[in-house]
Parts: C-alpha cells; structure tokens; sequence
C-alpha cells in the first residue's frame, strides 16, 4: 500500500551557521555566510512527500528554497532525504490485517527459553488481533492455591509441574483465538506439541544468550527455579543455564511453525543490538513469520485454507 503526506511550511527563524555542516541521512547546503554574524534570519518553504520503505523507515525528499532578510545572495538547499521513525502501531495493525484472513482464529503459541519476551510481544498480539491471552505458568499457579511456580517446582518437584502444563495447554487446544504464552520447557513434551499444533501456530522467540542473561540478571533470579542449581553472580548464573537448557532444547525449539529471530530483526532495521528493538518490533515480525508459514503449503493446511 503506498501512502504519500504533502505539507508546505513557510517559517522564519533564525539558524545558527555553525549547524550547517551537520549531515545525517539528508544534507544542507548553503551558499554565502556572513562571517561576521553566525546566525541569519531566513525564510523557508519545503515540501514532504511522504514514501514508505521496506525497511520500516520513512524517507521523505524535499527542496527547499531560502531566501535571506540580509544583505546576501538567496541560496537553495539541494533535494535530499531524511528518516523519521516509523508508527510502530500503525506498521503493527496493518500487517495483522494481512494475516488475519489466514488465521482462522487458530490459536498462537510462544514458545522460547526464560525471559525471551513471551508474555510481553503475547500481549501486544493479542490485543492487535483481538484474541484473548493466556499465560500458561499464570494459569497453573491459578490452580495451585495461588503458588508461584518457583514455590510449586520446591514442594512439587517440576515433574508435577510439567503435568500441570500439559493439562492447561489440553484445555486451551479446544479453545480459539488464543495467543499462549507457553513455559520455557513446554516443549520438551511431545503430548504438548500435539496439543500446540492441532489447530495452532507454534512460534519460537529467538534470542541470544547473552541477551537474555543481561535481562534475566536485572531483575533478579529468585522467580526462576531451574537457575538455582548455578553458582555465581545472576548473570554468570543465567548464561549457565541458559547455555545448557539451549543445548537439551534446541531441537525441540526448532520445531516450531515460525521463528522470530531477534538478531536477524536487529540486522534488517540497522541496530547494533537486539535490547534496542521494542516489544512491538518483535511483535510485528512474528506476524510477518506467521504469514509466511500459512502461506506455505504446509501452514495452510494446518489454517483449514
């Protein structure tokens, strides 16, 4: 879908010459400055035609054309671009959209190591395709006496717990339009993945390690049970872990219908690192990845198409 904007501003102001030479994704150039006064008075008018780009970024042209209230020569600054940060929102609402005529109010399941973000881009999907969310560790502790999972894995032993799991994604497998945000360790369970995959999308939030020890560490290791087996400081702790719960897992993430690799989204956008990325980022590629697999021969089986 194109979109164009056209807006021309007249406005006075003063600009101060020693700014001229700054450059980012466009340019200004300027004729004569007066080196006796580093700022001049002009008036400018500019014209913006808006155009999307693949790249999430907006990039619009423009000339503009000065004209001085002193005693020099009018300049012109020369066509260029610059980039604006795109609407998150908007990107967001537009490609669930697209997807939304594939889904068939079939359920999304995300799946992903501790702390890759599940619960979080979960809500964001769920509210932008108007399906209700659940987080499965929320509804077990919901059905023991209000336990945290920490609490239930200390007097249960997480066998109990992985049972648990499994009945609440059996229960939510009859259920549609549900986003899931699973437990960490879901997958290691091929009943789940029946449950998952009956009439459902399994999607893998990838993230790397040390990401998500950096996130793990900052807010503490206490609400995570399988960290306790480590020694050291909450990072060293985590990558740990992490590292060694990747390794058992690996094969069984992989399995998912789509994948969200955060660093490949990092790439496309130009950040060097994957914490720059917002929640709805991610959000949006994992859309962008569903669409994909329902597009594909296989997905569209599993959407009923």
């Amino acid at each position: 879908m194109e979109a164009g904007v056209a807006c021309k501003l007249k406005y006075p102001s003063w600009i101060g010459s020693e700014t001229f030479g700054r450059k980012s994704a466009g340019s200004l150039r300027f004729g004569r400055i007066p080196k006796q006064d580093h700022k001049v008075r002009v008036a400018v008018s500019a014209h913006f035609p808006l155009q999307t780009c693949s790249d999430r970024q907006r990039s619009f042209s423009f000339e503009v054309p000065c004209s001085s209230y002193n005693d020099f020569s009018a300049s012109t600054v020369e066509t260029g671009s610059v980039h604006a940060p795109y609407d998150e929102s908007l990107m967001l609402k537009n490609k669930s959209l697209e997807v939304e005529p594939y889904l068939h109010g079939h359920n999304i399941y995300l799946v992903g190591l501790m702390g890759s973000g599940k619960t979080t881009v979960g809500k964001i999907l769920s509210r932008v395709l108007s399906y209700s969310f659940y987080d499965s560790d929320a509804l077990i502790e919901q059905e023991v006496d209000g336990m945290s999972v920490a609490e239930i894995f200390k007097r249960h032993g997480e066998s109990f717990f992985r049972q648990k799991e499994t009945e609440i994604l059996q229960r939510l497998s009859s259920m549609k339009q549900l986003v899931v945000s699973t437990g960490g360790g879901a997958v290691v369970r091929d009943e789940n993945w029946d449950y998952m995959q009956q009439k459902g999308i399994v999607v893998w939030l990838d993230v790397p390690l040390e990401a998500l020890a950096q996130r793990i560490a900052a807010v503490g290791t206490h609400s995570r049970p399988l960290l306790h087996y480590e020694h050291g400081d909450p990072y060293t702790k985590a990558l740990k872990r992490l590292s060694y719960l990747l390794e058992q897992r690996g094969k069984n993430y992989a399995k998912a219908n789509a994948r969200v690799s955060l660093e490949e989204i990092a790439g496309k956008l130009g950040y060097g690192d994957v914490s720059d990325l917002t929640p709805t980022e991610i959000a949006i590629e994992a859309l962008e990845q569903i669409e994909v697999y329902l597009k594909e021969e296989g997905g569209m089986a599993i959407a009923g198409l």
